[in-house]
């Protein structure tokens, strides 16, 4: 299923054309997996969370995100493609109204239920999140996509936590939550290209660091998302957030490197039964 296909049923952030002067590394992109390069000098990610720098939940209107301390150098994110240390600051989800669509970057067309976005900062180089949005290389967001099967034990106690902001604007405290255990057992294999954020002011800032292989979740953890609503509770007509993602980006020229060979892995491998 193609994500372009549902933009009639996305949020009404995305409804409209929104380009950027230039806008030649807009994101999401699909991911041709025989297209990408191998890159073998890319080295592993150094991810170092600590669970302690959790504050708090909060939906913003499209989705929810789970805020994170960014004021030192205690969760941070290197290595790979990057030649600087990367803050954590929050992570949210993007995600269909059934299983069938949802992530924003899809593999060889395929699309997962909902994909897991991880954003970092350049702390090297920027003092403050706000600096670091507008500056090239001022962003790492690690992209990681959900398939529907076994319940995820370390996400649950998130799932739990979400019926108390199920309206636009709520926002309840939330600590010790390790983003690390959302990550997939193996993080060494991902692809990596120059893009954008996938919301305004879709900064063409951000290094894409999405993992090959996916999360297992439940279908009823996703039920869960899907119960949340773009709408405050002092609305009258109440609308379920569903579908909050953009629609794909063209790739113009970029290259999408990878860390692993395409054609010494099996790609059915990543993607699981579906």
């Amino acid at each position: 299923m193609d994500a372009a296909a549902h933009a009639s049923k996305t949020h009404p952030m995305w409804r409209s054309p929104l380009s950027i002067p230039g806008g030649q590394r807009q994101s999401p992109i699909d991911i041709a997996v025989q297209k990408s390069v191998y890159d073998p000098r890319l080295p592993r990610l150094s991810v170092n969370y600590n669970p302690q720098t959790c504050r708090k939940i909060y939906n913003n209107g499209y989705s929810f995100l789970v805020e994170y301390d960014d004021t030192t150098d205690t969760s941070t994110l290197s290595g790979g493609p990057l030649s600087d240390q990367y803050r954590l600051c929050q992570f949210h989800f993007h995600w269909g109204e059934n299983n069938a669509w949802g992530s924003e970057h899809s593999v060889d067309r395929y699309l997962y239920p909902a994909e897991l976005h991880l954003v970092h900062w350049n702390s090297d180089k920027f003092s403050l999140f706000k600096d670091a949005v507008t500056e090239e290389n001022g962003l790492a967001v690690i992209g990681v996509f959900l398939k529907v099967g076994q319940r995820h034990q370390g996400l649950q106690r998130l799932v739990d936590a979400l019926p108390a902001i199920r309206h636009k604007d709520s926002v309840v405290n939330f600590s010790g939550f390790d983003p690390g255990c959302l990550l997939p057992e193996n993080t060494g294999d991902y692809w990596t290209y120059a893009g954008s954020l996938t919301t305004p002011p879709l900064s063409e800032v951000v290094s894409w660091i999405i993992m090959k292989d996916p999360i297992e979740v439940s279908h009823d953890q996703l039920a869960v998302f899907r119960s949340l609503l773009f709408t405050s509770a002092d609305e009258d007509m109440q609308k379920s957030m569903v579908n909050n993602f953009r629609s794909q980006q063209p790739l113009r020229g970029r290259s999408v490197r990878s860390s692993f060979s395409p054609f010494l892995q099996e790609l059915s491998h990543a993607r699981g039964v579906h």
